[in-house]
């Protein structure tokens, strides 16, 4: 084995197609040719001396031996990273870039704003924002941190809870004005329902009472939508009624566009959390942003801070 062939570059490569599963998505991610690619990860199997990789037309695979390299080489490169940042931290600040994803209408609504905030005050970091309701494979794209609304099964992340995301029924004023104004939850079943196609169970919508009697109404109704800043222009163009997140619509209802419906009656709230990829979070410029997140989310409205 020749180690002088071992190059960092090459062990970037491999990683990243060991991860995407695919010569050409990672051409694509790095900004290279697919052919530099495919030499990248020849040179370091001649290097190495083993097949890391398996490949057919379909898919790319790691071999035994490239699944512990693989390891090997993801611990080799965070130090490598981090030994970067501590010697840049002894001349100035954290530099470089971090992945972070994000539920979508959250992230254009808030989050884009407190990046925006975090660049002014660290601006030799970069920040790649990626906009997704569905829950994606970190470590196969790439991110560093993802914020997700809702229950986690990932254990493999690390987890900071952020807090707890308030929701109640809305609807437009007009809407409201034609329709009649629902008294009590059962009164929902005659209303049309704005939808969101992507949320299981959404037929039923579950309010608990003052007394906290839980009461599940059928929720029906002719548009669904599977992102929620399509829900909002529904709301107020007056085409029923929907449970939002107090993040959503906040402004709205500052405005008087939009307005609480049922409000002695609540709906569960959801869970923000922080998920971070274990092999990132040493590095300096990632706990900065995941420190400046988990300050910052706490303001925006609706999202109750947990306990201490």
């Amino acid at each position: 084995m020749d180690r002088s062939d071992i190059t960092l570059e090459r062990m970037r490569t491999f990683i990243r197609v060991a991860e995407r599963g695919s010569l050409s998505a990672v051409a694509r991610e790095l900004g290279i040719g697919q052919s530099t690619v495919t030499r990248h990860l020849r040179e370091l199997e001649e290097a190495v001396g083993v097949p890391l990789l398996t490949r057919t037309t379909r898919r790319v695979a790691m071999t035994d031996e490239g699944s512990r390299y693989y390891a090997d080489s993801v611990q080799i490169l965070r130090l490598v990273e981090q030994a970067g940042d501590e010697a840049r931290g002894t001349r100035g600040a954290p530099a470089g870039m971090i992945r972070l994803s994000c539920t979508a209408a959250f992230g254009v609504l808030h989050v884009s704003r407190l990046i925006f905030a975090f660049q002014d005050r660290c601006p030799d970091i970069g920040i790649d924002l990626s906009l997704a309701d569905e829950r994606v494979d970190l470590v196969r794209e790439g991110v560093d941190i993802a914020l997700r609304l809702g229950p986690l099964a990932d254990s493999s992340m690390k987890l900071r809870a952020l807090g707890q995301s308030r929701r109640l029924l809305v609807a437009a004023p007009d809407y409201l004005a034609a329709r009649g104004r629902p008294v009590v939850p059962q009164d929902l079943a005659r209303h049309e329902a704005i939808r969101m196609s992507n949320v299981a169970g959404s037929d039923v919508i579950t309010l608990l009472g003052p007394g906290g009697d839980a009461h599940a109404v059928p929720f029906h109704g002719r548009f669904r939508v599977d992102h929620g800043l399509g829900a909002r222009e529904a709301l107020v163009a007056g085409r029923g009624i929907a449970p939002a997140h107090r993040w959503l619509v906040d402004d709205l209802l500052a405005a008087g566009r939009l307005e609480a419906v049922l409000s002695d009656y609540a709906l569960p709230s959801v869970p923000l959390s922080m998920l971070i990829v274990p092999e990132r979070a040493g590095i300096a410029r990632v706990r900065l942003l995941i420190d400046f997140l988990a300050e910052q989310i706490g303001a925006i409205p609706g999202i109750d801070k947990p306990r201490p």
